[in-house]
């Protein structure tokens, strides 16, 4: 059974119905007719498990610290631009439309999204460009320009074996739940035929002998937190993913997308509160109880869902709880994703030569790399990711302006960098080799700027050593062997989110919020539940 034939959860008796387009307003206190469920996050794997629980008759309330809604895809808006604050790049548009149909309302209602043509330009360290995308006979131009003897033929097996790993890894395990060692074993077994014991490197080094080619199709793992030298080649799939669906942009930013869900929340009930931290999950022997929050106030819950960073989760939220598996022992022995460098800038001119997404790669490929998984050093060469919305969007940025931001890869904070210090004297090493590659002059014209460091991503958005993917998707941190999508440590826990299975990655985080949906008890019968449970104790 393929991903597209589980999809359908929610109940339509369900749903409140609100207008298409319409923002509902939060509603009050939860239905005690309804079982309640809290969800730890705002974030897009919270908000839609939020989303599709609300569809099922749970009375739900989303907590979050952030000022609005969408956790690493909120936006950041100043001096008259949008700059969305992280994901800018969405593939499998078909996920987020089966998220609105089963939640009552229709995706191009709400959402505008605009395919990406070509998917990115990438600019290699000597000047030459490569556009990407999902045309087989442009990219065969492209690839044969680079290798006209082996290049065309080793695109081919490439995406062959992409699609193949595609087929098992995403449509057959993605919103699948590895709870049993059993399960788990059968799956992986079918996917070690495919080689996932191989990292994405050395899968495509195996069809590709040109280093650009190399370089060109294994860097997506980068993208979700993995490191291409390390990365289970089960990450392959990218390739053939974006293929099949498309690269795609949400017009007004990413941060439009979780607005959307949010407000599929809110239809069916849900309640949202922004400026809010939870500081615990309550406990009652092995079950979660409810949460309470820093100011003192305590929500009870029938069940609980965490959104947050695993690590987080076990170290902190459940820090007076004796963990079985989840350990702080075992949480600091994980390898963690890289950090992220993420400068948002507005300029005072259009740049119309560069495209909505570019890759720009420096000198060093492994080497870098290296130094970010492994040295934890900040280097002196770098390769980033630019992104330009008002390439295609004009309400990201004033007239005659132009919105950016650029990501560079960076050690998480096991390393040594001091970013207090060495913050801004890395971004203007970043500006200069923007002026010297793609934005001739931009020292000139930039008037707005601020920029995020992994310190941020651990303080402002919780991020377990300021890792912006949580655990590293590497194949021992994978299915069964990360966190649990239902808590291996408490009844009635369930976590949703890049740092738990699938994975990092829009896609993921969705495919792991629609398994927690599919996890949790029917409200109904868990209803029913509880006051059999009363009734005994009466």
């Amino acid at each position: 059974m393929t991903v597209a034939q589980r999809l359908s959860l929610a109940d339509p008796a369900h749903r409140d119905q609100v207008p298409p387009g319409q923002v509902p307003p939060d509603p009050g206190p939860p239905d005690p007719a309804r079982p309640h469920a809290v969800v730890i996050g705002a974030g897009v794997g919270g908000l839609s498990a939020a989303a599709l629980l609300a569809a099922r008759g749970y009375g739900v309330t989303v907590v979050d610290p952030l000022e609005a809604p969408g956790g690493r895809a909120c936006a950041h808006r100043q001096d008259g631009f949008v700059f969305d604050a992280g994901p800018t790049i969405i593939t499998a548009p078909w996920l987020f439309e089966t998220l609105w149909k089963d939640c009552g309302g229709t995706f191009a209602d709400d959402v505008d999204l605009r395919p990406c043509l070509p998917f990115y330009r990438v600019r290699f360290d000597d000047g030459t460009w490569f556009d990407y995308s999902g045309d087989r006979a442009a990219m065969e131009a492209e690839v044969a320009r680079i290798d006209p003897v082996h290049g065309v033929a080793g695109y081919r097996g490439f995406m062959e074996e992409s699609r193949r790993i595609y087929e098992v890894a995403f449509e057959e395990m993605a919103d699948k739940p590895f709870h049993s060692l059993a399960v788990t074993a059968k799956a992986l077994l079918g996917l070690v035929r495919l080689g996932g014991y191989r990292s994405v490197h050395s899968v495509v080094a195996r069809h590709f002998r040109h280093e650009k080619l190399r370089t060109l199709f294994s860097f997506h793992p980068l993208l979700i937190g993995g490191n291409p030298f390390s990365a289970t080649s089960f990450y392959c799939l990218i390739a053939h993913l974006e293929s099949k669906h498309g690269v795609h942009y949400a017009m007004g930013g990413t941060n439009a997308l979780a607005a959307g869900i949010a407000n599929l929340v809110r239809r069916n009930g849900g309640r949202i509160r922004l400026g809010e931290t939870v500081e615990t999950i309550l406990t009652e022997g092995r079950r979660a109880t409810g949460v309470r929050l820093a100011s003192g106030e305590t929500i009870p819950a029938d069940i609980v869902v965490s959104n947050a960073d695993p690590a987080i989760t076990y170290g902190k939220l459940l820090a007076h709880l004796p963990r079985r598996r989840w350990t702080d022992g075992k949480i600091g022995r994980g390898d963690y994703s890289m950090g992220l460098f993420v400068w948002y800038f507005g300029t005072s001119r259009r740049y119309d030569a560069v495209h909505h997404h570019s890759m720009i790669f420096g000198p060093r490929y492994r080497g870098l790399l290296d130094d970010i998984f492994h040295r934890r050093r900040l280097a002196a060469d770098f390769s980033l990711y630019l992104h330009r919305p008002s390439a295609v969007d004009p309400a990201v940025a004033p007239a005659g302006c132009d919105s950016f931001y650029v990501l560079s890869p960076v050690p998480n904070l096991a390393g040594n960098a001091d970013w207090a210090s060495e913050a801004d004297i890395y971004r203007r090493r970043i500006e200069r080799r923007l002026e010297e590659t793609v934005l001739p002059d931009l020292g000139r014209h930039i008037v707005s700027s601020r920029i995020a460091t992994p310190i941020d991503f651990r303080d402002r958005l919780h991020s377990f050593q300021g890792a912006a993917f949580a655990l590293e998707p590497k194949l021992l941190q994978s299915a069964w062997f990360r966190p649990h999508n239902r808590s291996e440590e408490l009844d009635n826990l369930y976590l949703c989110g890049a740092g738990t299975h699938p994975g990092a990655g829009l896609p993921g985080v969705l495919c792991s919020a629609r398994i927690v949906a599919g996890l949790v008890p029917d409200p109904v019968t868990l209803k029913a539940r509880e006051g059999q449970a009363r009734g005994g104790q009466t």
